[in-house]
C-alpha cells in the first residue's frame, strides 16, 4: 500500500503548524485597495537602520558575486570588543532565530524535555515540536516568567531551558537580580537559553550580568539580534554568546554560509552607531509612554513593556479587531494564538504612525 506523504514525514511535523509572519504593507494595501499603511506589527525599528549600516551596504555591493566569510570573522571580533568576549565565545545566525532551532537539533532528542513560559515566543513551541522533545510550559504570573516556577518544572529529562527577556508578546522583563539567580540554580548540565532579542530596550536597573555566567563556562547560551533596535530585521542577522566548547558544538551543526555578506557588513558597522542606537530608544520610550496613556484614556488594559512593543487588552476578539483596523491602515498584530484572545501586540512606531494607531483604534472601538 502505497504510503502518504504525511505518512512519510516525521511524526513529530504532525499538528505543527508553521509560524504566521504576517502580511507585508504591499499585500495588504493590495487586498484592500488601501494606501499609506502603517505597519505596527513585527516590532521592527520605527527609524529605519544606521547610515552607517546603509554606506557599509553600498560599499559591500560589489562583493555579492562571492560567497560570504562562513566564519563571519570581522563581525565576530566586533562582537568580541563590543561584548568583551573573546569571538570563539560568538556565533553568528541567520536572525538569532536560527540559533534557537540550531540549539534544539543539537541538544533535543525524543523524551527529552523543554522548558519555557507558556505565553512566550512561539518559536520555542515549534523547537521542541519538530525535535519530539516533550514541552513543559510554565504559566506567566503577571504577564511575566515566574523564575520559581520554572526552575521546580526541571526534572532529570531536561536539556534545554528557554528564557525570553523581555518576553515576547508580553513586554516584560524580570529583575536582573533574580534572574541571576535563577541561572546560579540551574543544574550545570542544563542548557539555558537566554533570548535577549529586546536587550537593548531594557532600562538600565534591569540589565541582568548574563554572560559572567558565559566568561565562567556554564551552559549559557545569551541570544541577541540586529533585528530590532539596530533596525536590520531585511537581513536576517543574530548572534549567540557562549562558552567555547558550546559555540564549538553548535558551529558543527551550523550551515558554512548561513549569514550573508551584506547582513555581516551592515551588522558591523551597526554596532559601531551609539548615536542611533540612543535615538532609537528614546524615540521607543517617548511612543511606548504615548501609546500606553492613549490606550488606557480609552479604557484598555495595557500591560507595562519595557520592551518597543505593548500587549493591549482590547475587550473583544483580537483577530477581529486587528482585521479592522487593517481596513483604516493600521497593521497590528492579534495575540490568539499566544493564548491571549483578546490582546493586540503594537510595536511603537514614529509619531505619526502612533497617532493615526490611536485614532484607528478610537474608529474601530467607537471611542
Amino acid at each position: 500500500m502505497t504510503r502518504s506523504l504525511e505518512d512519510l514525514a516525521s511524526p513529530y511535523l504532525r499538528g505543527l503548524i508553521p509560524y504566521s509572519p504576517g502580511k507585508p504593507i504591499e499585500e495588504v494595501e493590495r487586498e484592500l485597495g488601501i494606501s499609506n499603511s502603517v505597519k505596527l506589527a513585527s516590532n521592527e525599528n520605527a527609524l529605519g537602520p544606521s547610515p552607517l549600516a546603509l554606506q557599509a551596504l553600498r560599499e559591500a555591493l560589489p562583493g555579492i558575486h562571492r560567497y560570504p566569510d562562513g566564519s563571519g570573522h570581522s563581525l565576530r571580533q566586533a562582537l568580541g570588543r563590543h561584548w568583551d568576549v573573546a569571538p570563539e565565545l560568538v556565533i553568528l545566525g541567520n536572525g538569532s532565530n536560527e540559533l534557537l532551532e540550531l540549539a534544539g537539533r543539537c541538544f533535543l532528542l525524543p523524551g527529552d524535555e523543554a522548558v519555557y513560559a507558556e505565553q512566550a515566543f512561539i518559536v520555542y513551541d515549534l523547537v521542541a515540536q519538530v525535535t519530539g522533545a516533550a514541552k513543559v510550559r510554565v504559566p506567566l504570573t503577571n504577564f511575566t516568567h515566574d523564575l520559581d516556577a520554572i526552575r521546580a518544572a526541571l526534572s532529570p529529562r531536561t536539556k534545554l531551558v528557554f528564557i525570553g527577556n523581555p518576553n515576547n508578546p508580553t513586554g516584560t522583563a524580570v529583575p536582573a537580580r533574580a534572574l541571576e539567580a535563577f541561572l546560579e540554580s540551574v543544574p550545570s548540565e542544563v542548557l539555558v537559553i537566554l533570548d535577549e532579542a529586546y536587550y537593548e530596550y531594557l532600562p538600565p536597573e534591569l540589565i541582568p550580568d548574563a554572560l559572567r555566567f558565559v566568561r565562567a563556562g556554564r551552559l549559557v547560551l545569551v541570544l541577541r539580534t540586529f533585528s530590532k533596535i539596530y533596525g536590520l530585521a531585511g537581513l536576517r542577522i543574530g548572534y549567540g554568546i557562549g562558552p567555547a566548547p558550546l559555540v564549538g558544538l553548535l558551529n558543527r551543526a551550523r550551515e558554512p554560509f548561513n549569514t550573508n555578506s551584506l547582513a555581516q557588513a551592515a551588522a558591523t558597522a551597526a554596532l559601531s552607531d551609539e548615536q542611533h542606537v540612543a535615538s532609537t530608544r528614546a524615540i521607543t520610550e517617548t511612543g511606548r509612554k504615548f501609546l500606553t496613556e492613549q490606550c488606557r484614556a480609552l479604557g484598555l488594559r495595557v500591560v507595562p513593556s519595557v520592551a518597543n512593543f505593548l500587549l493591549v487588552d482590547v475587550g473583544r476578539p483580537g483577530p477581529a479587531t486587528a482585521d479592522a483596523l487593517l481596513r483604516h491602515g493600521v497593521i497590528v498584530r492579534p495575540m490568539a494564538g499566544y493564548g491571549f484572545p483578546t490582546h493586540l501586540r503594537i510595536s511603537v512606531g514614529t509619531p505619526p504612525e502612533n497617532e493615526r494607531c490611536i485614532a484607528a483604534l478610537k474608529a474601530v472601538l467607537g471611542k
